[in-house]
């Protein structure tokens, strides 16, 4: 059994990794920058698309031929938006965005055309909330969150096993023998 314990335990720091890895979430200040981070694979990046689904066809932020494509772009994010290198030094396509507004909550992808392999990928699923004005304290709030997400499933864990060996423990302490067995 302590190894099915240990798998278990295993299991879920995997299971909370692997969410963790899929899908960011951020809080940013109203009235302040903030930047999307988001990491491409190095190599030949021909396009950066930065969108949210709820905008449609058009776009947060779109990159190609070295130069930003503002015809498509959603009028509420334009000269709000940047790349934070436009070099892309070792795949960096991390998005800046500027006086952030309580209208830029939502879930911002990133998807990347790669010269290499002539495909599309996404690389970022970032959802964006907001401290409303005269706010405080939703940074360290999202902070305990993260962590208060991260280590209870685990701690659970471990009580469910000290439970369960504490049980086995009392179980084998108050074991009587038969009676025929028991000396006279």
């Amino acid at each position: 059994m302590p190894g099915s314990a240990s798998l278990f335990i295993l299991l879920c720091i995997c299971v909370g990794a692997a969410a963790a890895e899929g899908q960011k979430t951020i809080t940013a200040d109203t009235g302040q920058s903030t930047t999307l981070s988001c990491r491409a694979p190095n190599s030949s990046i021909i396009v950066i698309e930065w969108s949210r689904a709820d905008l449609g066809d058009e776009y947060v932020f779109l990159y190609r031929d070295d130069r930003t494509l503002q015809d498509s772009q959603h009028p509420s994010f334009k000269n709000r938006v940047d790349l934070q290198d436009r070099q892309m030094k070792d795949g960096d396509v991390s998005l800046i965005l500027k006086n952030v507004t309580i209208n830029d909550t939502g879930t911002y992808e990133c998807r990347v055309f790669m010269e290499k392999t002539r495909s599309w990928i996404s690389v970022c699923n970032i959802t964006l909330s907001l401290v409303p004005p005269g706010q405080t304290g939703g940074s360290v709030g999202l902070i305990v969150g993260l962590i208060l997400s991260a280590v209870l499933p685990v701690a659970a864990a471990f009580g469910f096993l000290i439970y369960r060996k504490h049980k086995q423990q009392q179980s084998q302490d108050s074991y009587q023998p038969p009676v025929e067995f028991k000396p006279v």
